[in-house]
């Protein structure tokens, strides 16, 4: 019998939930709205339809996130620190330093054969988030999407001297009245914020391999601008925003092959999808 282990992370701007059995089932990004509840139900029913399964194939369920309270189907919740860990431990087992770059947050993570032995977090201010690239995106009328590839046509990167979002969008439309090129601007802020997470980070004793995940992850400006800060070339995993969720599949399937290998049963907490309706 195939047994199937699903992590949903709920993150500020995106959930994501992954499916396993002895292999990825299914993958699926979303955006996260105000109504954690709802959009569980909702993402939870598209991988499961993605992965061609039923609610009631799954044999358990870790929520992870900063809204996996609000996930009443999960066996279990799980901090994002950890599961970051435990799934990239799993993609890329020679990682020793992790740096998360979310939409509201910044983290770096120490970690050893997968285990969790340091970290740090900017939760308290923008800068260094995606949010903050974000803001800058909008106020250049730049896609967000395309902050990487054009600043990496930049004769060279415009100094940017705000670390506050607010002043820094003020300093980067100056510039830009002033006849600065939008290219330049951004290498600049990519400049900014790889020295404002670097300068995080470092509080950690940073060790290689490094491996960058979250949103920022995908912006290759961001990541040149890293590298040049760290000094050396960083990891980045074939999907950097699903590491949580993959880590919390898997602790759940850790914890169900540690309950069965002692002759016990997990318990399961979670009420079924079908349970759910209130979501609605």
């Amino acid at each position: 019998m195939t047994h199937y282990f699903a992590g949903l992370d709920i993150g500020s701007t995106m959930t994501k939930v992954v499916i396993i059995s002895d292999k990825l089932e299914a993958s699926l990004i979303g955006p996260t709205g105000p109504e954690h509840r709802k959009l569980a139900n909702k993402v939870m029913e598209e991988a499961l339809d993605l992965a061609g399964l039923r609610f009631i194939d799954l044999t358990y369920i870790v929520a992870t996130g900063y809204g996996r309270i609000n996930v009443p189907f999960a066996d279990r919740q799980i901090t994002e620190i950890t599961c970051h860990a435990r799934g990239i431990h799993s993609l890329l087992p020679t990682v020793k330093t992790i740096v998360d770059i979310g939409g509201q947050d910044s983290k770096g993570i120490k970690i050893k054969d997968g285990k969790v032995t340091n970290f740090v977090m900017n939760d308290k201010c923008a800068a260094g988030t995606g949010r903050f690239l974000e803001v800058i995106a909008d106020s250049l009328g730049v896609p967000l999407e395309r902050l990487g590839e054009l600043s990496l046509t930049a004769r060279k990167a415009a100094e940017i001297s705000s670390t506050c979002t607010v002043f820094a969008e003020h300093e980067v439309n100056n510039q830009l009245a002033n006849g600065e090129s939008v290219a330049n601007l951004i290498a600049g802020i990519h400049q900014s914020v790889a020295t404002r997470v670097y300068s995080l980070v470092r509080k950690l004793k940073i060790e290689p391999d490094v491996a960058i995940t979250g949103g920022g992850a995908k912006n290759i400006g961001l990541v040149k601008a890293l590298e040049t800060r760290f000094g050396y070339p960083v990891l980045v995993p074939p999907e950097p925003l699903i590491t949580g969720a993959l880590g919390a599949a898997l602790i759940g399937k850790e914890v169900y092959e540690k309950y069965t290998t002692e002759g016990q049963t997990p318990i399961r907490c979670g009420r079924g999808l079908e349970e759910a309706t209130f979501f609605s």
